[in-house]
């Protein structure tokens, strides 16, 4: 039996998918799992910043069109990437544990934000990141950047920027975590709705597929990436927005803390809500409304007007 993996071809999403495909082989010596590369619109704009190429799904749609015509049986997505609606048809069925979910601060000179020189240049395609580093540093320049980790690493050391922020996941799944020159607490800087979480994602009545995949899902993590994007769903947020929340789980309890910012992080709304795992959407969906109710509403009419 042959399983077909869409993926980009990214040197981090092939990372992740011949992870997925080891896993699967191990597990089920008679299938063969065999990688189909998929070329996005988000891999292919590359001179735009992501916020206004005002395209949903950037990282994923094409893979998941593949999916639904029976091109690929799954598709190895990063949680990050992934809108808060699938298409009909389409499920995701099984969540890994869960990598580092927190941002990393990348500079060959400064320690931490905090060591930057006023106006220093900071890298960064994440209007999330953009607006969190201007409230914790109003003098820093944000300069866009898009690119895979290489190319970022590589404008980070010949000195255009200096210094980047990045997915503390990525640059670990690509052995790359020696270049992480400071972990950001979350408390500082809070992370992307399922950063550092993969979703594996398959067609709805593919049962076969379904069961297969189950003993890759790791329960901790589907509940918080789960109420994670019932938050995101809630508020109707997309990559244009300053949007960000991180779910624990810990002794029965979830803890999951959410924001809203301005673009330039002048203002920023956040709170935090717990609840029993039964409950993780729910629980998304009461937080987003709480900071609708303090004044999040206001920022993302004013954002969407732009």
């Amino acid at each position: 039996m042959t399983l077909k993996i869409g993926t980009r071809g990214s040197r981090l999403a092939l990372a992740q998918s011949e992870w997925v495909k080891k896993e699967i082989e191990a597990r089920h010596p008679h299938i063969h799992v065999e990688l189909i590369r998929i070329k996005t619109t988000g891999d292919k704009i590359l001179d735009t910043p992501l916020s206004k190429i005002g395209v949903k799904a950037l990282f994923v749609k094409e893979i998941e069109e593949a999916l639904v015509e029976k091109a690929v049986d799954l598709a190895v997505h990063s949680m990050k990437d992934v809108p808060a609606e699938l298409p009909e048809g389409l499920m995701l069925s099984a969540f890994p544990e869960r990598e580092d979910p927190r941002d990393a601060f990348v500079s060959v000179k400064y320690q931490t934000i905090q060591d930057l020189p006023q106006r220093e240049r900071v890298g960064t395609s994440s209007l999330r990141r953009a607006a969190q580093l201007l409230t914790i540093r109003r003098d820093l320049e944000i300069v866009p950047l898009r690119g895979n980790v290489d190319t970022r690493l590589r404008k980070l050391e010949e000195g255009e920027i200096q210094a980047i922020i990045l997915a503390s996941a990525g640059l670990k799944r690509l052995g790359l975590e020696k270049r992480i020159t400071h972990v950001i607490p979350s408390d500082q800087m809070l992370p992307a709705i399922g950063q550092g979480a993969l979703g594996l994602e398959v067609r709805r009545d593919d049962e076969l597929t379904v069961s297969l995949l189950e003993f890759l899902n790791h329960e901790e993590t589907e509940v918080t990436v789960r109420a994670e994007r019932a938050f995101l769903k809630e508020l109707e947020g997309g990559c244009q927005v300053p949007i960000a929340a991180f779910c624990r789980f810990k002794d029965g309890v979830l803890h999951l803390v959410g924001m809203v910012a301005e673009l330039d992080g002048s203002n920023t709304v956040r709170d935090e809500i717990t609840g029993k795992k039964a409950q993780a959407e729910q629980i998304g969906v009461t937080l987003a409304g709480k900071l609708l109710d303090s004044g999040a509403d206001k920022i993302l009419a004013r954002i969407y007007r732009k």
